[in-house]
C-alpha cells in the first residue's frame, strides 16, 4: 500500500481496477492515498495506464472494482447529481486540449469562473492577467483553430488553474510547448501547490522529475509498482 501520513486524504484508492467495456483491466489493484496540498509526479511507459488513472481521479470513469474516494466522497455512493460539484473542484489538463472551437481564448479560460458565478469584471481581470502571464495576452480574442498546438496547450492550462482548484491533474502539460514556456507552466503549478492545490502531473520527462524532486508514483503494466522519493534517493 502507498499511504501518506495524515488521516484526511484528498484522494483515496483502495484495491482499484479499471477496464473499458469487456476489455481486460488496464489498472489492477491500485491502492494509494494523497494528502491535501501534496504534489506527485505520475510516470511509466506509454500505455501503462497513467491516463486511465487520471480519468478515475477526474470522475470521468467508474472503477471495475475497489473504491475511489475524492474529497472524502465515495464515488460509488455519491448521488450522480452531486458529481458535477466535485468535478468543479478539479482542474484537468488534457493532452487533446478539449477547447471549445466557437469560443475565444478568453471565453474558454473563463468557463470555470462563469460556472462558479464570478462577476464579469472579476472574470475579465483575472483571465486577461493569467493569459498574459502564459504569453497569450495578444490572443484574448483568438479562436482555437487559429492557434498552434503549444498555444492551445497554454489555453487549456490557464483554464484548468483559473479558479485555483483543490486538485489539479495534468497529463503531459509541457509536451506541446518549448522549454521556456514549459518552465513557466511548471512554476505556475509550483505556486498553486504552495497555496494548497494538490497536484498530480503525468510526465515521461525525467529531467522535470529530477529538477523539482516531488514524490513519484510509477505505473507499469497497470500496476502501481513503485513509489520513488527523489529527495531521499529511494526507490
Amino acid at each position: 500500500m502507498f499511504e501518506f501520513e495524515g488521516a484526511n486524504h484528498l484522494v483515496r484508492f483502495e484495491n482499484v481496477g479499471m477496464r473499458y467495456g469487456d476489455e481486460p483491466e488496464v489498472l489492477r489493484d491500485i491502492t494509494f492515498h494523497l494528502e491535501p496540498g501534496s504534489y506527485h509526479f505520475l510516470t511509466g511507459p506509454s500505455g501503462a495506464g497513467k491516463s486511465s488513472l487520471l480519468r478515475l481521479m477526474y470522475l470521468a470513469h467508474q472503477p471495475s472494482h475497489g473504491s475511489v474516494s475524492i474529497f472524502n466522497h465515495d464515488v460509488a455512493t455519491t448521488p450522480r447529481e452531486e458529481l458535477p460539484n466535485l468535478r468543479r473542484r478539479i482542474g484537468v489538463v488534457f493532452q487533446n486540449f478539449q477547447l471549445l472551437d466557437h469560443l475565444s481564448t478568453l471565453d474558454n479560460v473563463a468557463l470555470p469562473l462563469r460556472i462558479a458565478g464570478a462577476r464579469r469584471e472579476t472574470i475579465q481581470e483575472h483571465v486577461a492577467e493569467l493569459l498574459t502571464w502564459v504569453g497569450l495576452g495578444e490572443h484574448l480574442d483568438a479562436h482555437p483553430r487559429t492557434l498552434s498546438d503549444g498555444e492551445k496547450q497554454r489555453v487549456a492550462i490557464a483554464r484548468a488553474v483559473i479558479n485555483r482548484p483543490s486538485l489539479l491533474l495534468a497529463d503531459e502539460p509541457t509536451g506541446s510547448v518549448d522549454q521556456e514556456q514549459g518552465s513557466r507552466i511548471l512554476r505556475l503549478f509550483e505556486e498553486l501547490n504552495k497555496i494548497g492545490t494538490t497536484v498530480v502531473l503525468a510526465t515521461h520527462d525525467r529531467s522535470i522529475i529530477e529538477r523539482y524532486q516531488h514524490p513519484v508514483l510509477r505505473i507499469e503494466k497497470g500496476t502501481l509498482s513503485v513509489r520513488w522519493d527523489v529527495t531521499k534517493g529511494k526507490k
